[in-house]
């Protein structure tokens, strides 16, 4: 079904999740104490590194905690959501001791939010950070020729987004692709109607051109790199289109793994990631080369 722009309540039953979804608070309050929990118990983990110099440019790191191959472990970089306007990084340190444990390196980065500043620029600070993994992440015991990136929302629609960079033209130092992957969790690939819905538009302040600019529906699929795209099947119709979307546009190559996850909304979705048993985490283990 296409999506209904001239229906601005339509579009804000559509988009707005925590509308939708009643206990939403209790699930944000869950995955700030479990990250609490987690910082206070990591005496290694170093937190609040800076990648760059502007607004937000901080990130934090969680070691491998079993032995890794003499490369280095792989780096996983999770990528927040909140609708490119909410949340922060510490909201999801609870992500990390599963990867760590199973032999990877974990980068949690922050960004600045809108409408402080627009997508381009997060996009931008994203690229910044994952060229500081490329950079350092061997300082930290990781590998920086495996790096594989997982977000959620927002977070997947930068995780998307930089599958399509084309990293020499920000530094010619630069692998022509330094991802393996991304998983992609509940998604946002076609930014048009987020232009017209009441909730976010006046945030997000975006324009046909910078829809166009940002919108990974509308770009060739990578050259390199694979997207495992995930939804929750109780999420709503365009959450469940925008998932199939990149899909349909990139094709089985690009994206090989195009799935529903039965019993879970937009932020129980993202919860399993931190369960070993959960087919989110074994889905990052994959790209990780870890499974």
């Amino acid at each position: 079904m296409r999506p209904r722009l001239d229906d601005a309540a339509w579009l804000d039953q559509q988009y707005d999740n925590r509308a939708r979804v009643a206990d939403h608070a209790r699930v944000l309050g869950n995955w700030a104490a479990a990250s609490a929990h987690v910082r206070a118990q990591t005496p290694a983990a170093r937190l609040g590194l800076r990648y760059g110099q502007g607004e937000g440019e901080t990130l934090d790191v969680f070691p491998a905690t079993v032995p890794t191959p003499a490369a280095g472990a792989p780096v996983l970089v999770f990528i927040h959501g909140g609708y490119w306007r909410s949340l922060d990084k510490s909201d999801f340190s609870f992500i990390a001791p599963a990867f760590n444990v199973a032999g990877a390196l974990v980068l949690v980065p922050n960004y600045a939010l809108c409408p402080a500043v627009t997508i381009e620029h997060i996009a931008l600070q994203m690229a910044q950070a994952v060229a500081w993994a490329v950079d350092h992440a061997a300082e930290h015991g990781g590998d920086p020729s495996r790096i594989a990136l997982v977000g959620h929302s927002a977070g997947a629609h930068l995780a998307a987004m930089l599958l399509t960079c084309r990293w020499k033209d920000l530094d010619a130092d630069l692998p022509a692709q330094p991802l393996a992957g991304a998983l992609a969790i509940s998604g946002l690939y076609d930014l048009e109607p987020l232009r017209h819905a009441p909730c976010v538009m006046n945030d997000l302040r975006l324009t046909p051109t910078s829809v166009s600019r940002l919108s990974p529906a509308f770009f060739p699929r990578p050259k390199g790199g694979k997207l495992f795209a995930v939804v929750g099947l109780e999420e709503s119709d365009e959450f469940l289109r925008q998932n199939a979307l990149i899909r349909d546009v990139w094709g089985p190559t690009a994206v090989p793994v195009c799935e529903t996850l039965p019993g879970t909304n937009h932020f129980t979705v993202l919860s399993p990631l931190a369960d070993p048993a959960s087919r989110l985490h074994e889905l990052a283990l994959r790209l990780l080369g870890l499974r």
